[in-house]
């Protein structure tokens, strides 16, 4: 390997460092934000379950299946966590028109408004944060996040997340 190789593999190094240390703030912060939003929607809810009220929101009537699909959870999981949103106010069941034994989680007038109100403050919240950005920079922000993330979900639902740490030599779940 020539110096320049050398440098340059040292460099791409030093680049994927860095993109997993500020991922790892990122994650960090972003869950202690999902905390606070989701005590915005309601007191008692867990930042979890904040994420499957936008589901809710933005894909419409869901079947709970399809939505520990979306979130990777088990049925018995998602399960605890509808019937908390449920007890709280915030979906509610509908019947499924096309199989009448299934049924469809829809957000209640009460969900909808709370989810709003904590969205708007959460868009609020980041325009604060990027006010000093260059509009340009937001939405090269914005494009570049839409992008990693298209790419992220793509490569967790064909299973090609890497490596488990924690099973050395075995494929990511």
């Amino acid at each position: 390997m020539t110096e320049a190789q050398a440098a340059a593999a040292a460099a791409e190094h030093e680049a994927y460092c860095a993109v997993e240390h500020e991922l790892g703030v990122m994650f960090r912060r972003g869950r202690a934000m999902s905390a606070e939003i989701a005590r915005k929607v309601h007191p008692e809810l867990e930042p979890g379950a904040y994420g499957l009220l936008i589901r809710i929101d933005e894909a419409g009537p869901a079947r709970p299946s399809d939505l520990a699909d979306y979130v990777s959870v088990g049925k018995a999981t998602i399960s605890r966590q509808l019937k908390v949103l449920e007890e709280l106010g915030l979906i509610q069941r509908a019947p499924d028109p096309v199989d009448r034994r299934a049924h469809l989680l829809i957000l209640t007038a009460e969900g909808r408004h709370r989810l709003g109100c904590a969205r708007t403050a959460r868009q609020e919240r980041f325009r604060t944060m990027l006010g000093t950005w260059d509009r340009e920079d937001v939405e090269l922000l914005a494009r570049m996040l839409g992008r990693f993330n298209a790419l992220a979900g793509s490569a967790y639902a064909h299973g090609r997340s890497g490596p488990d740490p924690g099973r050395a030599g075995q494929a990511g779940r």
